[in-house]
């Protein structure tokens, strides 16, 4: 197909994101990896880092300042959110691609960036040219983006789970209710109190209600779908586990339907998305660990007259690093499949 492997960097390797990145792109056959940088451990080998790659990735990290001289196709942000916007800046001038693992470029406008990151954006312009990475719904844009804000983890499950609804006009407004819940490895790989092993173990609790940033991501892209305003109820809770997410999404719908009708309303709606498995029944957080996939079971409740979703995705992958991988593979006209068929780990 091309005799060309295109070049890649992976710009901040010291997280989980950054080392799913590698094991993902260090096998992947149309591309090789030029530059992986961090600032903090330049210097030292990836593997150094990343021990599981021992022997099978030992490049060295590099800084971030190599970029500005350097022939790259494809640059991967797994910075935090705040930070990344720095380097879509600084290197806006470069012809390559951009594909955002932060928040700084999912939402509509600086404004509201501002009003749910508590930050003001140094890069307003991004805003025009981002194109939010969710293959499933925006697959033609982000074919022919340069800069690609990759989805949250939460967004990525909770979207799919209702995105058919809000598509056919179905829900009814104000009814959604997603009750969320994701393996510990979301909140990134420094730890805190919160992420003590002592306060994770053997406990299960809530967190940022009513204010979790992830909410308004959401929202916009229910909006976009539902081509109205839409509000939701999102409540984000801390599993004791690794990874996994598991959604479940509540809402009315305007028509009485049954469990027929929804069941082909979502087949019709993925039956082109090669990632999204629809199920007999609710998923687990291990039937899609280590892999691309999104599990999702819509049930109709009779009794209630109410749609219960269920979904499922690896956060570091569907929520992070396989998305990313998915968007570049739109981005550089490849089969969109290429590098992304990992079977999940089970058990």
């Amino acid at each position: 197909m091309h005799n060309k492997k295109y070049r890649i960097g992976i710009i901040g390797a010291t997280g989980f994101t950054g080392s799913e990145l590698a094991r993902l792109l260090c096998q992947h056959p149309e591309i090789t990896i030029k530059h992986i940088t961090s600032e903090t451990h330049k210097g030292k080998l990836f593997s150094d880092l990343h021990p599981q790659f021992l022997g099978i990735l030992d490049q060295q990290l590099e800084s971030a300042d190599v970029i500005e001289n350097s022939e790259v196709d494809v640059l991967f942000l797994a910075l935090p959110h705040g930070i990344s916007m720095d380097f879509v800046k600084k290197w806006e001038h470069k012809n390559c691609k951009i594909i955002d693992l932060s928040g700084d470029f999912r939402l509509s406008s600086p404004e509201v960036y501002k009003s749910w990151y508590q930050k003001d954006h140094v890069f307003t312009k991004g805003f025009e040219n981002a194109v939010y990475g969710q293959p499933e719904l925006f697959s033609d844009q982000i074919k022919n983006s340069t800069l690609v804000a990759n989805p949250g983890c939460y967004p990525t499950a909770s979207i799919l789970s209702l995105a058919p609804l809000f598509q056919s006009g179905l829900i009814v407004e104000d009814s959604v209710i997603i009750d969320a819940k994701s393996g510990l490895t979301g909140a990134g790989v420094k730890a805190s109190d919160t992420t003590h092993f002592s306060n994770v173990n053997e406990n299960f609790k809530a967190y940022g209600l009513g204010v979790h940033r992830h909410t308004v991501e959401i929202e916009e892209q229910f909006s976009i779908l539902g081509k109205q305003n839409i509000q939701v109820q999102f409540t984000p809770h801390l599993l004791p586990v690794d990874r996994g997410i598991l959604v479940t999404a509540y809402a009315k719908t305007n028509q009485k339907l049954d469990q027929e009708s929804i069941t082909k309303i979502y087949q019709d709606f993925y039956k082109e998305k090669p990632f999204v498995r629809l199920r007999k029944m609710a998923p687990g957080i291990k039937d899609v660990r280590g892999s691309h996939y999104c599990d999702i079971f819509p049930f109709w409740d009779e009794r209630t007259q109410r749609v219960i979703v269920v979904s499922a995705i690896d956060n570091l992958l569907k929520g992070a690093a396989s998305q990313a991988v998915h968007n570049m593979n739109l981005m550089l006209g490849f089969e969109e499949k290429t590098g992304l068929q990992q079977i999940p780990l089970r058990p």
